[in-house]
């Protein structure tokens, strides 16, 4: 069968003719090509995580989970997976275990058990409580903020409040046959399959948004732990760049250096036309700082190009290496389908072939300098300001104007409700989520609500902990807020509501106000600025009176051993003072 599929930018199986069969089947394009043993199939749709709301988080993997209630206790190897920009569906077994799975798929996609809707929902919360996450869970939110790709970074907040009606509506209209693309390995298509879906539209993946207004920038993250991440322009010379990113930071940081386990690089495709480089290196705290250096290190090596033509070839090879594998038909056929479903080009063996063997040094550093500048750096230290990066925005740039609630807590901490939004302000800045760009409010029965910004931002508003925040004044916000951003959470406990603990006011305190979901931030008082420029100041005039004094006792013939003792003493204790308020000055930015 050799009926080709185009995508709505052009990439069509034709392309694979010779390697891979493609036709449709019941209108879903289809991929197939044999390997000896159990068939395993896949059914990809374009729908993800990063086409869904903050406060709809979780509806994909919902509608996952019931499409696969039905198939229950079973020995059948099979499993669904949720990802940014798409769904799958996946078995391995007979045929016709095969043909069984992917008719019972989407005969619920059809006609979804939504009986099981508060049950599947509690079964996510809970999965969501045990899963860990990783040192770069927070990347996402600080580069696209609360919406699209960043919602990896959130909690599914959807579970506790989707409705079935809009499940069904999710289903209805993006697990839609054109909307999917499938693959199997297989010398043809297996009888007896049932894949009927409703008809839509093939969906291109989610526009990306930013929350970044620099880059190159920088963020604290957890001790032990450096990660970068960039987006690149998918290319063949990008593949090759990250494999020679983690090669070379293998070879510096561990073999060399000593400091870290583990340093790797990843490449994985976002969209039709981007990638998203990661780089990861772990440490000892008492070698964090050198991670950092020696990261920075290896990375100004590669966008300067000293790159040698051995750390090329070895990256190629590996890059060529799964061309050797027997069936490559079939073991092409996740890739292929996955392209053919966001729109990516589609190249043969041979082509792909043919642009790694014409990948160059001078390429790789256009790519590893395109990387840096668009990159983003989770740092477990202080900063990396020297390394010619910028914090990314710890505050808001502006607040609302509206009535004061001062914190019961801080003296340094005021909560601001408007009629446009809310302000909390803090010692360092304000931090302001305005209603109209809400990505998310949760509510509680006892006046607790949260407000998330799309930029990321979020204040926490918890009546018993600031003043006069009445039921009139939440009512401002309940009414504000656009209803579909609304995701209203469980009734507390007494003993869970938050009540004021006794009120500090020399080290402020920042309660229930966060910049983004793992930030808060404080700043230092402005007379610590004073003080911190007063100290560097004479810092760098001592040593210069100090020399003019001990030239004139020379000159004097006087006994100039014990002052020049004490001045250099002084000098130490200057430069001691210097950096100890500058990493105070550092930590409360960070």
């Amino acid at each position: 069968m050799t009926t080709s599929d185009t995508t709505a930018t052009g990439a069509t199986s034709a392309t694979l003719d010779g390697l891979i069969d493609h036709t449709t089947v019941q209108g879903i394009p289809t991929l197939y090509a044999p390997r000896p043993g159990e068939i395993t199939a896949g059914l990809f749709f374009r729908v993800g995580r990063a086409d869904e709301t903050l406060a709809t988080a979780g509806l994909t993997h919902l509608v996952e989970h019931l499409a696969l209630h039905h198939l229950g206790l079973s020995d059948l190897h099979y499993n669904g997976a949720t990802a940014n920009a798409y769904t799958l569906f996946h078995v391995t077994g007979s045929e016709d275990e095969v043909v069984t799975y992917l008719n019972s798929v989407c005969a619920a996609l059809r006609d979804l058990p939504l009986d099981r809707l508060e049950t599947e929902k509690g079964i996510l919360r809970t999965e969501a409580a045990g899963r860990s996450n990783g040192p770069n869970s927070q990347l996402p939110l600080w580069r696209y903020g609360a919406q699209g790709y960043g919602l990896s970074s959130y909690d599914e907040l959807g579970t506790h409040s989707l409705t079935a009606d809009q499940v069904r509506h999710w289903a209805e209209t993006r697990f839609t046959r054109d909307n999917a693309v499938l693959w199997l390995t297989s010398d043809h298509v297996p009888e007896g399959l049932d894949l009927t879906l409703p008809a839509g539209r093939r969906f291109p993946a989610p526009a990306p948004t930013s929350a970044l207004p620099v880059t190159p920038a920088y963020i604290r993250g957890d001790d032990g732990h450096l990660v970068f991440t960039s987006v690149l322009r998918r290319s063949t010379t990008a593949a090759v760049f990250a494999e020679v990113l983690g090669r070379a930071l293998f070879k510096d940081l561990r073999q060399q250096g000593g400091y870290s386990y583990s340093a790797e690089a990843d490449y994985t495709p976002r969209d039709a036309d981007f990638a998203t480089l990661t780089a990861y290196a772990d440490a000892l705290p008492q070698k964090q700082d050198a991670v950092v250096g020696g990261f920075v290190d290896t990375f100004a090596r590669l966008r300067a190009g000293r790159i040698e033509q051995a750390e090329l070839d070895s990256a190629r090879g590996k890059l060529l290496k799964p061309y050797d594998t027997p069936d490559l038909g079939a073991a092409m056929l996740p890739s292929y389908a996955l392209s053919l479903l966001l729109g990516h080009r589609l190249l043969t063996p041979e082509q792909h072939r043919a642009e790694l063997q014409a990948v160059t040094v001078a390429d790789l550093r256009a790519v590893a300098r395109e990387a840096w500048d668009d990159g983003l750096l989770q740092v477990p230290t202080l900063g990396a300001d020297w390394a010619g990066l910028t914090h990314a925005p710890q505050y808001s740039a502006t607040g609302v104007s509206g009535t004061l609630h001062p914190s019961l807590e801080d003296e340094h901490v005021t909560l601001v409700i408007a009629d446009t939004g809310v302000t909390l302000s803090l010692p360092g800045g304000l931090v302001t989520v305005r209603y109209d760009a809400c990505a998310a409010m949760t509510t509680r029965p006892d006046g607790a609500r949260q407000l998330t910004g799309l930029d990321g931002f979020r204040v926490t508003i918890e009546p018993t902990l600031f003043g006069n925040v009445t039921p009139d004044r939440i009512a401002v916000l309940d009414a504000a807020v656009p209803a579909a951003a609304v995701v209203p959470l469980p009734a507390r406990t007494q003993e869970q509501i938050p009540q004021p603990r006794e009120r500090k006011k020399r080290k402020p305190q920042v309660p229930n106000g966060e910049r983004r979901k793992a930030a808060r931030t404080t700043a230092a008082p402005g007379h610590s600025t004073a003080a911190f420029l007063f100290v560097t100041a004479l810092a760098v005039l001592w040593p210069v009176l100090l020399v003019v004094l001990m030239v004139h006792a020379v000159r004097e013939s006087s006994t100039a051993g014990f002052p020049g003792i004490a001045g250099v003493a002084l000098e130490y204790w200057l430069i001691r003072s210097v950096r100890g308020m500058y990493r105070a000055r550092q930590e409360g930015h960070g």
